[in-house]
């Protein structure tokens, strides 16, 4: 158990270390206008951390930077979120007071506004299309023989399909298709619209257009879903600028693991609810050691869409980046159910 004067300590040098990126001393401690321990008082106190685990050195004769179990005694116990300033707050709101056509442009703001606020890496988690449900289907004819199909879910989730008609497919087919396929497929999930083409659309299809066989090829190819989640990024190069990712090799190792969207996922993978925060090696990924990240979810209603996160070193700005994730994800919520 920790003394009241230890946390106030910990407390200041974890401060201390994320603004300056250098080891703190005790005499820069001493010089608080708050701290009224002597510099051997608290030289002793730094020592009795350390011994603890909570505290470490870079060298022998270096001031301490926290450990991991340092930040997260930090993070659990210490911890309080930030005020923004009014011109953050404003700008913040400013950046979602525009309309939002689609749910892809309001994740890669929330992706920018992180990024910006913060100076670290933002990813984001967009919805998985495969628990998506079909809104509506339009189908464009461009000229003769190509149109455009588009597919609208219930999060205002948008994909465009350019396909190729056969030349006997006509106008009126053409309306047909779409009358069948929005009676049928209305608020069905998208990873069941495959079997539901086969077994409710197909003799329906069969009876009422022309060229049958190849309008079924058609609609198979164009409602297939490859890539059923998303991720978004914003601030990758943020890290450059980091004092620990100075070195190219960190820096490398990092960004390959940014790229592998495997990786993301396992990395993302917390618990659907509430603000989770995993520091250096609790990742349990290569390239990461020297990283924490930050997640929450979005949702429309009681529904989990998707994940927010930031990406930066151990030596975060914990309180505000708390703050920062935590408006965000709760202005994209609010935006996204306007959608509704």
């Amino acid at each position: 158990m920790l003394t009241d004067r230890q946390l106030f300590l910990l407390q200041l040098l974890v401060n201390d270390y994320v603004v300056s990126a250098e080891p703190v001393g005790s005499r820069s401690i001493a010089k608080h206008d708050d701290v009224n321990f002597s510099p051997a008082t608290i030289r002793n106190e730094l020592a009795d951390l350390e011994e603890m685990g909570y505290l470490e050195k870079t060298h022998l004769s270096s001031g301490r930077v926290p450990s991991e179990k340092g930040y997260r005694f930090y993070v659990d116990h210490l911890l309080s979120p930030v005020l923004l300033s009014d011109d953050e707050m404003g700008n913040i709101r400013y950046a979602y007071q525009k309309k939002f056509s689609e749910t892809e442009e309001l994740i890669r703001v929330t992706a920018q506004v992180l990024s910006e606020f913060t100076n670290y890496t933002a990813i984001m988690l967009g919805p998985e299309l495969l628990e998506m449900k079909l809104k509506h289907i339009q189908l464009v004819k461009l000229n003769e023989t190509q149109g455009v199909l588009i597919i609208v879910t219930d999060t205002g989730h948008v994909e465009n399909r350019v396909v190729s008609f056969p030349e006997s497919i006509k106008a009126d087919d053409i309306e047909k298709i779409v009358n069948i396929l929005n009676d049928k497929l209305k608020m069905v999930p998208l990873y069941q619209l495959q079997s539901r083409l086969n077994v409710e659309i197909a003799s329906v299809l069969r009876a009422h257009v022309r060229d049958y066989e190849r309008v079924m090829t058609l609609l198979k190819d164009s409602l297939t879903i490859n890539d059923p989640e998303q991720i978004f990024y914003s601030g990758k190069s943020n890290m450059l600028s980091q004092p620990e990712f100075q070195d190219v090799d960190k820096i490398i190792s990092l960004l390959n693991v940014l790229e592998g969207k495997e990786i993301v996922r396992e990395l993302m993978s917390m618990p659907a609810k509430g603000l989770h925060i995993r520091i250096g090696r609790e990742n349990k990924l290569n390239g990461i050691e020297d990283c924490s990240l930050i997640t929450t979810t979005y949702s429309v209603g009681s529904e989990h869409l998707g994940t927010v996160a930031v990406i930066g070193p151990k030596r975060m700005a914990y309180p505000r980046v708390v703050t920062l994730i935590d408006m965000v994800s709760k202005l994209l919520t609010e935006n996204l159910n306007k959608q509704e």
